[in-house]
């Protein structure tokens, strides 16, 4: 670990990661609670239009991914709340129609596009210092708004009826909610690429929800795994010369499946050993 340390490179790709993992955490516990990964799902690929926008009409494309995502952020939340057609059909075309307009736009700028590949399957080794000042003032945010409202996003989540009857502006905090998955889109999309967004952003508040109950917790949990597969990832791409971004997703996918069998396991046991007592 202190031989990768070495490298500024390598010290920007672990500050990356660490600050993404913070964001994914959070909004990621929000987004498995409340059910919406499909949602989140179609804003990361749909942010790929914003990435086009930025190389055709030359402004940095995480700008471009940024608006483009907060646009489609707020477009499907209105279908999902609004829409008397099926919900995941009409997010399903938006999705699409941002992935074709990205690919229309970078076709039609002149010239070649060598870092476009890092926009759709990362790139945490070339993040520069600039990035990691953006990524920070988006996790500053993100904590502001959810420490700001995490009252009414813990009643949307787990009762939204309820929340409504204490007058809780369900609709405008969907939307914030959805603005936060935007956000956090932009920030995986440099460390596993839009491709791959939605498994860091689901899988460990996935883990964390297996085991804890409480949503704080499961912020918690959630960002301190993201911390530990993006860093495992990291230094195993190092050593094995593996792609970055799949290497991340790839340690994340093993350890979820292994806490699923764990979990399985145990409550397997827990039962045994219940019925051996009740038949004594």
């Amino acid at each position: 670990m202190i031989e990768l340390l070495q490298f500024t490179f390598m010290q920007n790709a672990l500050l990356a990661g660490l600050l993404a993992s913070l964001a994914c955490g959070i909004v990621g516990s929000l987004v498995v609670v409340n059910r919406i990964v499909f949602i989140s799902g179609g804003i990361a690929h749909a942010a790929y239009g914003g990435v086009g926008l930025g190389y055709f009409f030359k402004f940095n494309p995480t700008l471009g991914a940024i608006v483009f995502s907060l646009v489609s952020a707020l477009g499907m939340g209105m279908v999902q709340r609004k829409s008397q057609q099926r919900a995941d059909t009409v997010i399903g075309v938006l999705w699409a129609i941002g992935m074709a307009i990205g690919i229309i736009f970078v076709d039609l700028t002149p010239g070649y596009k060598a870092d476009l590949m890092s926009y759709l399957f990362g790139s945490i080794l070339t993040v520069p210092t600039s990035d990691l000042w953006l990524m920070l003032g988006l996790d500053l945010l993100i904590l502001l708004l959810v420490g700001l409202f995490y009252k009414e996003l813990l009643a949307i989540s787990f009762d939204e009826t309820f929340a409504t009857v204490l007058n809780v502006p369900a609709d405008l905090i969907y939307n914030l909610l959805v603005v936060l998955i935007a956000l956090t889109v932009v920030m995986l999309m440099r460390v596993v690429g839009l491709i791959m967004v939605i498994a860091l952003l689901t899988i460990p508040a996935a883990i964390s929800g297996q085991f804890v109950q409480d949503l704080k917790k499961m912020m918690l949990l959630a960002s301190f795994l993201g911390c530990l597969f993006t860093t495992t990832g990291l230094c195993l791409s190092y050593f094995l010369n593996l792609t970055s971004g799949a290497t991340i997703i790839l340690v994340s996918g093993v350890v979820y499946f292994f806490c699923l069998v764990l979990k399985r396991f145990w409550l397997n046991k827990r039962s045994e050993t219940l019925t051996n007592e009740a038949s004594r």
